[in-house]
């Protein structure tokens, strides 16, 4: 009874128009003050002890080293090394885009701040050369999803904080699923290139990839600090975090100096503003997920699905179905934050492995980012093409067919999430 009042309490102040970070505050709040006789002190000292995680930490570390990255240089550098080794295939900018995207995912943690670094330079270089504006932009939103599952990412962090995770094992989890995808994304944008004849660039010489590579090496360097220091042992995510924003302003300021020491004041008040954002929701998330646990919320869900029968096949097919519907309409951090504390108690009694279901969550994030009306990726991407909404809708659904097929491989061959991190002993 209470769960009902709870959800729906939620639901109604969220179609009002309110944030999805005030809606669930005002619900824990009005529930609590007028449901429960539950102290208002225990819940300030609940909001406290939850957000003081050091893992939490990586997050404006990482929006921070991300910023550096899309303003200083690092885009372009990666651009062109990209091109130079698949341009002269067809559809050449259109594969350099995708693996533009993941090598800038790799360093950047973010979704949206892929698409705004590869797009704004790719879309309309793709335009002038003669590709339909629609191509140029569908390959960038949707190959600018993995940003968020090619580590390191943010909503993998996001993910476990919420469930106590190791972000670590997290991280290395996504390598080989982030691969796989974009291999796949490289196959579709191959194939509808090559039937409608689209152009292809000049064969680049060793000599010309040689050097678009040492262009762009320090900007590849970071994969190496980040993911080379967290697997050795050097530093943890969090600090690993902390080191990629330190290298990525060295490099942007002193290196590549496509950036002025006059410009870092405005990178770190928008990354301040993008954390102060994440973090009030991962407060009110947090007060949310104490009301579900006071409440026995989760553990009755999960005995009542596990009395119906449901396996793993059924339950992990619901949890897709759900976690689209809401992708559809709220941005990740908000769906990972209301619905982690509720799933993963009910993943773990059907004995699915947490780093497999943290990383098949990631891909449904992914695929939310692509998907109207609210996928964040298609207005970022519209805002950079000059494209109306639905334009981009129709423009990423060849993308977006390619990303559920995957979705569907990543969710029922788990070894494919898990065989990496088990390899290097991190599970």
């Amino acid at each position: 009874m209470n769960g009902g009042i709870i959800f729906v309490l939620l639901t109604v102040l969220m179609l009002t128009g309110m944030p999805v970070s005030i809606s669930l505050g005002l619900t824990v709040l009005s529930f609590l003050f007028f449901m429960t006789e539950v102290p208002i002190e225990s819940v300030a000292m609940k909001l406290f002890t939850g957000i003081e995680k050091f893992e939490i930490m990586a997050i404006p570390f990482f929006i921070l080293a991300g910023n550096f990255l899309t303003h200083g240089g690092v885009a372009k550098r990666m651009i062109r090394f990209a091109t130079s080794l698949v341009g002269h295939w067809p559809g050449g900018l259109g594969l350099g885009a995708v693996v533009a995207c993941a090598l800038f995912a790799a360093v950047s943690g973010s979704s949206p701040a892929t698409v705004v670094a590869i797009g704004s330079i790719l879309i309309p270089a793709m335009v002038k050369a003669g590709y339909p504006a629609r191509f140029g932009a569908g390959i960038v939103a949707s190959a600018g999803g993995l940003g968020i599952l090619i580590p390191p990412s943010i909503v993998m962090v996001m993910y476990a904080v919420s469930t106590n995770s190791s972000i670590g094992a997290l991280f290395m989890a996504g390598v080989m699923p982030g691969l796989v995808l974009a291999a796949m994304l490289l196959f579709t944008t191959f194939y509808r290139a090559w039937k409608n004849g689209y152009p292809k660039e000049r064969r680049a010489s060793w000599g010309e990839r040689w050097t678009a590579f040492r262009e762009s090496f320090w900007g590849l360097a970071l994969i190496v600090v980040v993911m080379g220091g967290i697997y050795s042992g050097i530093f943890t995510p969090t600090e690993a975090a902390a080191m990629s924003a330190v290298y990525a302003f060295f490099v942007a300021v002193f290196i590549y100096k496509d950036m002025g020491l006059k410009d870092v004041p405005k990178v770190l008040l928008s990354s301040a503003n993008m954390s102060a954002m994440l973090l009030y929701i991962i407060t009110n998330a947090v007060l949310f997920s104490f009301l579900l646990t006071h409440e026995n919320i989760p553990q009755a869900i999960s005995e009542w699905l596990l009395a119906m029968g449901l396996g793993q096949v059924s339950f992990l097919l619901a949890v897709n179905v759900l976690l689209l519907v809401m992708g559809s309409f709220m941005e990740p951090s908000s769906i990972i934050l209301i619905t982690a504390p509720i799933l993963f108690p009910i993943a773990m009694k059907l004995g699915i492995d947490p780093v497999h279901f943290g990383i098949l969550i990631t891909v449904n994030m992914e695929i939310g980012m692509i998907t109207p009306p609210v996928g964040l990726n298609l207005y970022v991407a519209s805002g950079v093409a000059k494209l109306g909404l639905t334009e981009m809708a129709i423009a990423v659904w060849p993308w977006l067919l390619t990303m559920l097929v995957f979705l569907a491989l990543v969710t029922y061959y788990p070894p494919l999430s898990i065989w990496l991190p088990k390899t290097m002993g991190m599970m």
